[in-house]
């Protein structure tokens, strides 16, 4: 699709916030999809040229947390493979839904991510060891890698977040250790989704490697700042922004 150079500007603008942030506390395709859709891309072409910004983006912030060593592969194979089983199942899943249908459901799952965000408080464990290998750490990392990884498929925003969240609960990692496990599945998870997305037709490479170009920066600077800072300090800025998009893409759906 033709668009003007304004369109290819204000998407690599908003890869850099988007990267960033994704980086920080996750969540970054909430600022990516809707930027998308506004630029006029329908909802399944939208889903699939957000996987190259997605998959670019998870790829820079796994390498930076690798090389600070806060994240051991050998250890999480089976969530990796998991997410990535999960992925291809959620993509394939995601495409029998109709786009006018998706159309208007995209928003209020954005929202719902959002209010999610906005009400979880959950506590970081203290500490910077990895669990007790065994089964029952070998099934959460089954059912963790296959839920959130076909909700990555079929949906994407707020996995990063979601990942964090869930991996604080059911390894007790601190946040540390916990983005580095969440930003390796998400590559994962992103790449299978992407390479099914570009099986099926619904990628724009144009737009998808302009938003990268903005996404990647945004991750590796987001990931350095992470490690440095935390993630609190960027959740007012996500919240609002996200709340904004959400209702301003659910009004354009549905009035």
């Amino acid at each position: 699709m033709t668009l003007d150079i304004s369109v290819y500007l204000l998407l690599a603008a908003t890869g850099l916030f988007a990267g960033f942030l994704d980086a920080v506390a996750g969540g970054g395709g909430l600022i990516t999809i809707p930027a998308l859709l506004s630029a006029g891309l329908p909802p399944h072409l939208a889903l699939g040229t957000n996987k190259v910004a997605a998959s670019l983006s998870s790829l820079t912030s796994a390498m930076t947390f690798y090389r600070q060593r806060l994240f051991t592969p050998a250890f999480w194979w089976r969530a990796c493979l998991a997410a990535a089983l999960g992925a291809v199942t959620g993509t394939l899943l995601i495409n029998l839904v109709s786009a006018g249908w998706l159309e208007k459901a995209l928003p209020l799952l954005i929202f719902m991510v959002a209010i999610y965000t906005i009400v979880n408080r959950r506590r970081e464990p203290q500490g910077n060891q990895l669990p007790a290998a065994g089964k029952p750490l070998f099934r959460r990392q089954w059912g963790q890698g296959m839920v959130l990884g076909a909700y990555d498929g079929a949906f994407g925003p707020g996995t990063g977040a979601f990942l964090i969240v869930s991996s604080m609960a059911l390894y007790r990692l601190n946040i540390l250790l916990a983005s580095g496990l969440a930003k390796s599945m998400n590559f994962i998870s992103n790449l299978v989704s992407l390479l099914t997305f570009v099986a099926l037709g619904q990628v724009d490479w144009a737009l998808g490697l302009t938003l990268s170009l903005g996404i990647m920066a945004g991750s590796f600077i987001g990931a350095r700042s992470a490690i440095r800072f935390g993630g609190n300090f960027i959740r007012p800025i996500f919240v609002l922004m996200v709340l904004a998009m959400s209702i301003k893409l659910a009004w354009q759906a549905w009035f």
